[in-house]
């Protein structure tokens, strides 16, 4: 959990890098940051090298000024352990730290992401040096949480990591025999009799491109064994603080819907969930709140760390827009609004050289207060001292969950077939977006999480169905619920093994229908298909399935072609419950037409209706509940309060009624 009892506000800051400046600069920087309402700074993200610069020598005289400075100046600390890049003094004597990637290449020292996750160099010291800074600042009583490395990730195929994972699939497994099974190893040939003559996956074996694999099984194990490597290297840095500081809240910095990663397996093991903001420039704001609404979902709905955004502009885009007046602002609330309680930025000082020269920073390359990026970032400091303790530890209530699986994520897109149009992430967001374009609160869970809460619980491309899942979405919607799921849905279990007897596998039952076949449309191709009196588009997949006790929810069936009036939309009454399944994909006007009509008939409602850009959203405590108002047009925009409602950040009270809403502007609403 966010440690509450050392924040007095919702902490405000980022990272600093003072070591990349004289000393004269740092006076300057602690008056400019003061001044602007930044109270907490992430230090030592970088400075491996520094602290460390050979063997048996350790150096903590610069970061004991830092420290001490910032102390001086009323700000608290989150310590980075300072991992993420290792010495080139390491590399240089010790060359299995560094990574070998998926085309087979020995990398040389450079970049960041460049330690191999399985390499016992890079495990014995970057242990030892998180080690090393506790037991000097265990008496730091500013510093209020611990960052482990930062955005953990770089997949690794070399031979530490293929022996490594031979050992988890033993673990997993314990006979060569199981591994057999489970990756159907008959085909091709691939029948293995000793575990050494498993070799990674990647361009030299089983990849002929990155997603794309002669086999499912295996490459799908490297993942969950590679994600599985990388969170150990997180683990034994944070049980190194633990075992000095026990008490120590620990991080790191996650990155949204990072692929190679399994954050809900990494959740469980961090003391609360921090992550980095970057939406490309061409992103809707409901993509970026999806993003904001997993990192919650992902420790069970608690309230997350926002430890990195930029208050102006990335450098790494092909077109590096500025953020526009008041987007920083608006973005910075919409975080907390889907249940961050902090608000940090990369960087606090912009640097003179390298890569990121050009990214943003709250002390751009002039130093003056007059800019506009350093303006906006003060006021909004000024308003997040006057909200205090309000929002702190509120938590968002939802009636509809989103199901997401790293899992389905990697065998969904590792698939050979039915279409290289089929992504993951895509079908999920045209669910979650256009829910949260209406404004419903919308939790993001795992397979395994408690749905009893829940009304409406939604598992978009449901591939993969593992273990007894099924059994819980079966008590589910026997118990009141309603499931939906769509097309290519129960196909597999856990090992990417085709699950027979028809599909949707497991799920057949609950749904109540047969799929005999899917059909694959190119891009430039549609069939359609009526619901409610009104024709759609039906695109990407087109299954043609039977009725087993579900009922046909759309008009007539499909419009076109051989398999013109099979079933698009059904619903299977099962218990005090509906489960229903959609056969191929369509317009944002059919999901919000049909995804209105699900949530009427849950008596679901809107947090508020608005007009179209207007997001809405809430959370709440045992105090009462906060509404959050965010206009992301580029206009004035009039919309409706049904009550009389008070503005947390301006104190002012609005009536009932109409009202209207600056451009890109924020209410945080309560009601009198």
């Amino acid at each position: 959990m966010i440690p509450y009892e050392k924040l007095d506000k919702i902490a405000y800051g980022g990272d600093y890098n003072p070591e990349q400046w004289p000393k004269e600069v740092w006076l300057e920087d602690m008056e400019m940051l003061k001044d602007a309402g930044i109270d907490i700074v992430t230090l030592n993200v970088f400075s491996w090298a520094s602290l460390q610069p050979n063997e048996s020598t350790y150096d903590f005289k610069r970061l004991d000024e830092i420290m001490e400075l910032v102390k001086a100046n009323g700000m608290k600390v989150c310590l980075a352990t300072s991992t993420a890049v290792h010495p080139a003094w390491m590399a240089k004597k010790y060359p299995d730290i560094l990574r070998v990637g998926f085309d087979g290449r020995k990398r040389k020292f450079g970049d960041r992401h460049n330690s191999c996750p399985n390499s016992p160099t890079y495990r014995k010291y970057s242990v030892a040096l998180a080690e090393k800074l506790a037991e000097h600042y265990k008496d730091y009583d500013n510093i209020v949480a611990w960052h482990i490395s930062n955005e953990f990730g770089g997949e690794c195929y070399c031979e530490n990591c293929e022996k490594a994972f031979r050992v988890w699939l033993q673990k997993k497994y314990k006979v060569i025999d199981e591994v057999n099974k489970v990756w159907n190893t008959a085909f091709w040939g691939h029948t293995f009799y000793d575990w050494d003559e498993i070799v990674a996956p990647n361009l030299n074996s089983e990849h002929f491109e990155y997603d794309r694999t002669t086999f499912q099984g295996i490459s799908l194990d490297y993942r969950r064994f590679m994600s599985d490597s990388i969170l150990e290297c997180y683990v034994s840095e944070q049980d190194a603080v633990k075992n000095i500081l026990p008490d120590a809240a620990v991080t790191t910095n996650l990155m949204g819907f990072y692929k190679p990663l399994d954050y809900f397996k990494w959740a469980k093991e961090m003391d609360f969930v921090s992550w980095d903001n970057y939406p490309a420039n061409e992103d809707s704001y409901a993509k970026i709140a999806m993003a904001h609404d997993l990192m919650r979902g992902i420790k069970n709905g608690e309230p997350f760390a926002l430890m990195e955004q930029t208050p102006s502009v990335t450098n790494w885009l092909p077109y590096n827009a500025l953020k526009r007046p008041g987007v920083m602002r608006l973005w910075s609330y919409q975080a907390v609004a889907h249940g961050a309680d902090t608000v940090m930025f990369f960087q606090m000082r912009r640097s003179i050289g390298a890569c990121e020269k050009y990214h943003g920073a709250v002390i751009d390359h002039a130093g003056s207060r007059e800019a506009r990026v350093y303006k906006e970032v003060a006021a909004l400091g000024k308003e997040l001292k006057r909200i205090g303790t309000k929002t702190l530890g509120m938590k968002t209530k939802s009636e509809i969950a989103l199901m997401m699986d790293w899992d389905n994520w990697w065998s969904v897109e590792y698939s050979a077939g039915p279409s290289q149009n089929l992504k993951y992430l895509d079908e999920f967001a045209r669910f979650y977006e256009v829910l949260r374009n209406m404004n419903y609160n919308v939790d993001i869970v795992s397979a395994d999480a408690d749905f009893s809460g829940y009304q409406l619980v939604i598992a978009p491309v449901y591939y993969m169905v593992k273990g007894n899942d099924d059994e819980k979405i079966l008590s589910f919607v026997k118990n009141g619920g309603t499931f939906l799921t769509t097309f290519f849905s129960g196909y597999v279990d856990e090992h990417d093994l085709v699950t027979i007897g028809g599909y949707p596998g497991k799920l057949r039952d609950i749904l109540g229908i047969w799929v005999e076949e899917e059909d694959a449309l190119p891009e430039e191709m549609e069939n359609e298909f009526s619901y409610k009196g009104k024709t759609y588009p039906a695109t990407l997949l087109c299954d043609l399935l039977h009725l087993e006790g579900a009922g046909q929810v759309d008009d007539n069936g499909y419009g076109t072609d051989f398999y013109k009036g099979m079933p698009v939309i059904t619903k299977n009454a099962f218990g005090n419950g509906n489960a229903y399944y959609l056969a191929t994909a369509s317009t944002e006007e059919f999901y919000r037409t049909f995804l209105t009509d699900l949530c009427e008939e849950q008596g679901i409602k809107p947090v508020l209706e608005t007009p179209a850009g207007v997001e809405v959203t809430s959370r709440e405590n045992e105090k009462g509940q906060l509404v959050y108002i965010l206009n992301h047009n580029d206009s004035e925009t009039e919309l409706f309060l049904p009550s009389a409602m008070q503005d947390v950040i301006t104190g002012k009270i609005h009536p009932a009624g109409a009202f209207q809403l600056a451009a890109k502007d924020v209410k945080i609403m309560e009601k009198v």
